[in-house]
């Protein structure tokens, strides 16, 4: 069926700089001014959430860019709550564009008498009458069959693969990718795949929840350019630990490539003080003031990866086709030259 309207974008408080960089970079795409929808999404004296929406969205394809991270349940209730609005406002169709979705690490019983949280959020948003769902590089990919609408799972990996060409240009044969965990090793082969690079694993042993007390590498790094790959970076404490055993295992330099950068408590002083020369994070989750003014921790942009999987959700076209780098070169315009 042919789309008559054009994509409608409306943002809760999670992330408005991305919501805004999207609707910027979906201007340029479409020839014309594509702005959020004028709505209020505030707080009653008791904390309560209330939305209202000023346009008329009856018939609409609506998209509600909102990422569920710290203060993780107040983003998810503004979530629900919009969705609420919109579908009560006779919107034709509620697609969530959830750049980072939390309680992602909740996806199974770790032990008895435990929730699956994920599973309880999973049902959440779509009893509020969500049809769809656009997310970044979920914990656990499983999360996709909690749902029984779509989920378009994107991957930051294509992204960080130019990123990695064009700040190691000539220096590619010395990059090794490192998984700081045997769980994360399919993330870490992706990316080296698609840069052509050797693969290594840090192995940590932990005596009990939160703290590591071994780590072991899988792989010769001496003198290597390591780049760690993984997808959410909280505390920073493992991350650390996992540069230092690699400074001492002979690795020239650590870098690291995480896209949640969660960064919560002591996180960025770490990361300012770690023998890393650099974390690359992505803009998912929106930076505080103290990761914007950390000098060795750098934000790589998803608003044109964004905008374009909404244009291709709204016209019916194909959004796997954003999973290849080369695809990513000509949406990012310029930013990354080829190496």
């Amino acid at each position: 069926m042919p789309n008559l309207t054009e994509p409608k974008l409306i943002a809760g408080n999670a992330n408005r700089t991305l919501a805004l960089a999207v609707a910027r970079r979906m201007s340029m795409h479409r020839g014309m001014s594509v702005g959020l929808v004028d709505a209020r999404v505030e707080r009653f004296n008791d904390g309560e959430i209330f939305v209202e929406v000023f346009e008329n969205v009856r018939g609409e394809d609506m998209f509600v860019i909102q990422s569920t991270s710290n203060p993780a349940n107040d983003n998810l209730m503004e979530l629900l709550i919009m969705s609420d609005a919109l579908r009560r406002s006779s919107a034709a169709r509620i697609t969530a564009v959830i750049p980072y979705f939390g309680y992602a690490r909740q996806d199974r019983r770790t032990k008895a008498r435990t929730p699956i949280s994920a599973k309880l959020v999973s049902n959440l948003i779509v009893e509020a009458g969500i049809e769809r769902i656009l997310t970044m590089d979920l914990h656990a990919t499983q999360i996709q069959g909690f749902f029984d609408i779509p989920v378009d799972n994107l991957y930051a990996s294509p992204v960080f693969a130019l990123d990695v060409m064009h700040q190691f240009r000539g220096r590619m044969d010395d990059i090794m990718v490192v998984s700081p965990d045997v769980g994360g090793v399919a993330r870490a082969r992706d990316l080296a795949q698609r840069i052509g690079a050797p693969l290594a694993i840090v192995d940590k042993r932990r005596e009990k929840a939160g703290e590591v007390a071994e780590m072991t590498v899988i792989g010769d790094v001496t003198g290597r350019t390591c780049l760690i790959v993984d997808d959410i970076v909280d505390s920073a404490g493992t991350l650390c630990k996992a540069a230092e055993v690699l400074t001492e295992n002979g690795a020239k330099e650590v870098h690291s490539y995480i896209t949640h950068g969660v960064l919560s408590g002591p996180a960025v002083e770490r990361v300012e003080k770690s023998v890393m020369k650099s974390l690359v994070i992505t803009d998912t989750i929106e930076a505080t003031a103290s990761v914007r003014a950390a000098p060795n921790i750098r934000v790589v942009p998803t608003a044109p990866i964004f905008a374009q999987a909404i244009l291709n959700t709204w016209s019916g076209t194909s959004v796997s086709s954003l999973f290849d780098h080369e695809t990513l070169t000509p949406i990012y315009e310029g930013m990354y030259s080829a190496a």
